[in-house]
Formats: C-alpha cells, sequence, structure tokens
C-alpha cells in the first residue's frame, strides 16, 4: 500500500465509507421534505457510524501514509497531491452535513436575512413554521436556535444567495452551502502552493498539513463550515501583501473578517511585511504599517455591511460564542473547575471566576500575538510563521474552541514549514488526528468522542516518536530540498 496509487485509493475508501454511513448517522435534520436525509432506526444508525468511524480510520492512515511517502522523495509531486485530495473530497460532496449541524444555522440565518429579520438581535427561532429556512431552523443545535449570528454580512449574503436560488429546501441549500466549502477548499490550496513559494516551503508538504489534513475535509467539506471560506481569503491576502500588493491583500483580508473574525489578525502581520519592506528609517515606516491595513480593511468592512443591508450588528456579536461552554477550551473548562471549587470555599459567584481567568486566558494569549509581530518585525520570524502561530495560541486560549478552530493556524504554518524536522510538524499531524475523532458523525460530542480522542492522541504521538517523518538517511526531509524563500524584506512594494 506503499504507493502513491494505493494511499490515494485507501484515502478514496475511507471518505467513501464515511460518506455512506453518515448518510444515516450523519447530522440529519429533523425535517426532510425529500425523505433522503431521514434516521432509519437505531441499529442501522449505529451500523452507519461505525462505518464511519472505519473510514475515518482509514483516511487518517491514508493521510500518514502519504506524508511518509513525501518524507522520503517517493514520488508525490502537487500534481499528484492535487489529484489526491479530489479523490478525498469528491466522496463528501453529496453526503448530508457530517459531524455537525452549523449548516442549518447557516441556511436559518441566510433565511433570516432574505425576509428581513434582523439576525444580530435574533435566532433561527424567530423564523415562522411556513417561511423559507423553518426547516433548517428547526435543526439548528440547542445552544445556536436563540442565538444571534456571530458571521459577518459577507458570509450572510452568502447564506441569504443559497436560500434565495433553492427557495431553502433542506437538501438543495446544504448542498449549496457545501458548493461554497468546496470553493474555499479550492481556494486554500491554491493559495497555500503560492504562499509555500513566497516562504520557501515545499508545495506539496504544505499542501499535505493544510489541504490533506483529515480534520480539513471532515469540516471544512463534510461540516460545510466557513471557517475554510476565511481561511482561504486569509491566506489570499497574505499571497498578495507578500508579492507587494498589500492594499488588495488588506481588503481581502478584510472579506475574511466578515466571514469570521479571528482573520482579523492577519492585518497585524501585514503590517510588519510593510514595515519590513518599506524605504526610510523605522519611524516613517512605522506610522503607514500600524494604520494602513487597518484602514483599508475598516473601509472595505463599512463598504460591504452597507452593501449586505445587514447593518453593523456583527460588532456587538463577537463575543456571542464564547457564552457556550466547550470542554477544549482549556481557560473555560480551568475558570469553571476554579469556579466549582471558589463557590464551594468562600461562596464567591462561579461565573465571576469563570469569566476572570477567561479574561487571563486571552490577555495571555495577546502577549503571545505581541511576542510574535515583534519577533517577525525583527526577522528572527518570517510575518507568516508569526500569524500561523499566534493563531494556534489564541485558539489554545479561547473562552470557547472546537476541533476544527485548529485549522486556522494549521493552514499558515504550513505554508512555512520547510523541513520534516520542523518540531511544530509532529505536534499539528498528533492534533490534528487526536481532534477529527472528538466529534461524532452525527455532530454530537459524545464521551466516547473524548476517549477515541485521547486513543488516537496518544498512538499517534507514540508513532511519531518511535517512527518520525524523516528520511532515515538523513535529517529534514528525504525528498529534494524547497526553493529558497523570497525575500520579503527586499521586495519592491
Amino acid at each position: 500500500m506503499q504507493s502513491v496509487t494505493g494511499v490515494r485509493r485507501l484515502g478514496a475508501s475511507g471518505a467513501l465509507a464515511i460518506a455512506a454511513g453518515g448518510t444515516v448517522a450523519g447530522a440529519l435534520p429533523v425535517r426532510d421534505p425529500w425523505g433522503l436525509w431521514v434516521p432509519h432506526g437505531s441499529v442501522v444508525t449505529v451500523a452507519g457510524a461505525v462505518l464511519a468511524y472505519a473510514g475515518l480510520t482509514m483516511l487518517v492512515l491514508a493521510w500518514w501514509a502519504y506524508g511518509r511517502l513525501l518524507a522520503k522523495g517517493e514520488g508525490p509531486g502537487v500534481r499528484d497531491t492535487l489529484v489526491t485530495l479530489g479523490w478525498w473530497a469528491a466522496p463528501l460532496v453529496l453526503a448530508p452535513s457530517l459531524y455537525s449541524a452549523d449548516v442549518y444555522s447557516y441556511i436559518a440565518q441566510g433565511a433570516m436575512v432574505l425576509d428581513g429579520h434582523d439576525v444580530y438581535t435574533h435566532g433561527p427561532s424567530v423564523l415562522a413554521a411556513d417561511s423559507r429556512g423553518a426547516d433548517a431552523a428547526a435543526s439548528v443545535g440547542g445552544h445556536w436556535t436563540d442565538t444571534p449570528a456571530p458571521y459577518g454580512p459577507v458570509f450572510l449574503v452568502l447564506a441569504k444567495g443559497v436560500v434565495w436560488v433553492t427557495g431553502g429546501t433542506l437538501v438543495p441549500a446544504v448542498l449549496g452551502m457545501r458548493l461554497i466549502a468546496v470553493a474555499a477548499l479550492v481556494l486554500i490550496a491554491w493559495a497555500v502552493r503560492r504562499l509555500a513559494v513566497e516562504c520557501g516551503a515545499d508545495e506539496s508538504r504544505a499542501l499535505w498539513l493544510a489541504a490533506l489534513n483529515p480534520l480539513l475535509l471532515m469540516h471544512v467539506v463534510g461540516g460545510a463550515h466557513n471557517d475554510g471560506l476565511m481561511i482561504g481569503l486569509m491566506l489570499t491576502g497574505l499571497v498578495l501583501a507578500l508579492r507587494g500588493r498589500w492594499v488588495v491583500g488588506s481588503a481581502v483580508v478584510a472579506l475574511a473578517v466578515l466571514i469570521k473574525s479571528p482573520a482579523a489578525l492577519a492585518l497585524l502581520f501585514i503590517g510588519v511585511i510593510v514595515v519590513r519592506r518599506g524605504e526610510g528609517s523605522l519611524a516613517q515606516r512605522l506610522p503607514k504599517a500600524l494604520l494602513g491595513p487597518g484602514l483599508v480593511a475598516a473601509a472595505v468592512a463599512v463598504a460591504a455591511t452597507l452593501l449586505g443591508g445587514t447593518g453593523f450588528g456583527w460588532l456587538r456579536t463577537q463575543s456571542v460564542a464564547g457564552t457556550i461552554h466547550t470542554p477544549l477550551s482549556l481557560s473555560s473548562d480551568l475558570g469553571q473547575g476554579l469556579g466549582a471549587l471558589a463557590h464551594a470555599l468562600t461562596g464567591a459567584g462561579l461565573l465571576t471566576v469563570k469569566e476572570a481567568v477567561q479574561s487571563l486566558g486571552l490577555a495571555v494569549a495577546v502577549a503571545a500575538i505581541a511576542f510574535f509581530a515583534l519577533g517577525a518585525l525583527r526577522g528572527r520570524l518570517h510575518p507568516v510563521r508569526g500569524l500561523g502561530l499566534s493563531l494556534l495560541v489564541l485558539v489554545a486560549l479561547s473562552p470557547m474552541v472546537q476541533p476544527w478552530y485548529l485549522l486556522w493556524g494549521t493552514a499558515v504554518v504550513a505554508a512555512t514549514v520547510s523541513a520534516w524536522d520542523d518540531r511544530i510538524v509532529p505536534v499539528l499531524m498528533v492534533l490534528s488526528v487526536a481532534l477529527v475523532y472528538e466529534t461524532a458523525p452525527s455532530g454530537h460530542t459524545p464521551l466516547y468522542g473524548f476517549v477515541l480522542a485521547a486513543v488516537a492522541c496518544a498512538t499517534a504521538a507514540v508513532v511519531v516518536r518511535r517512527g518520525p517523518l524523516t528520511d532515515p538517511g538523513g535529517p529534514g526531509s528525504g525528498g529534494p530540498p524547497a526553493p529558497p524563500a523570497r525575500p520579503y524584506a527586499s521586495r519592491p512594494r
């Protein structure tokens, strides 16, 4: 099986098993007028889940084996990797929503915009039973039924367009949102390749870690999460900035921010690129770098919001997600534990302690981001690498963490990996393998999901330690060396 063709077929078989199992065990809607995505009883559901987990394991093994082939230099080039990406993604395109019910929120919010509701004040429950998007609203997860949208106007306009084209009919609407997710995957693949060239990394290696990653395939293609579109636009903005077109790059990043707000971090590092490339003294370059990308992004944000017609309520709903507890958030878990202890000992408010710990976590994240930005400013760290590390730290210390949030920083860092002995590669590999098991195909996070994730994490860590992805014959990659990085500090503005 250790050949490009064999590994490709193994992964495609796994993806097909995931899609087949997900047809009966995925995040099925409460109501499907077409009768395609409906439950078939507990026995069939369990069998479908087992099939999906088996397929997921096949896909993970294929991904790991493909990385091993790349490390040994045994043939997989960019074309091979892109073909493999198509094989692995294709079976998921027509499946129901997998590993998340968020797509139903997207559709319901698009219907709300189309019907004139304020998505930044009300949740999907405001939709009438006979309205477009009512079936999607009925299928929204409990936490989000009455929660205002935390997304920017660009994404809501896209969701509105899907509902307008499909009339809100559930199956076509889900497939419409998935088409957007597939477009995001294509954009990620394009941008990661170009960014890898700019950073002196190997394109196939970057594509393997960023786009072939099972975590991305499951949650961007299978789950149709809008994080994929945010990542693709953010990476594209970085490519443009590194090519000297920082104004256009900042505008593209602004569109990413109007999908999901964490992309705003890229503006800071575009500013670093402007400083490093600018002419004149630091005192002359710094104001332009600090204000320029932000002003461009602000202008685009204002224009897009006015054109979208959704209003500026997205500015006040960015903290909505943080009010929902997720077990993967270290600061929320620690805060809840300390809050419970303080309440038992002193009667202190549990929520007060939890919020304090969450705020402390964000403060530490801000300090780390400042450290990475300063390192990039001084030339000790590539700005793209600094952004990737900053996003990873932000996710680790955020009040709300979902498994697919790891992709924010992973896709960026992947474009900067120039050798397999880069210490961050095994960390991202192990975390990707572990987190892909945490969520069930139905989108729920059962206790056994955490057990599977822990087992996968331990197993992957042992495999990495005993058999790293480096060629035994020498350090780093066994394949051809990556092209030299283009010096971002000296290219024309």
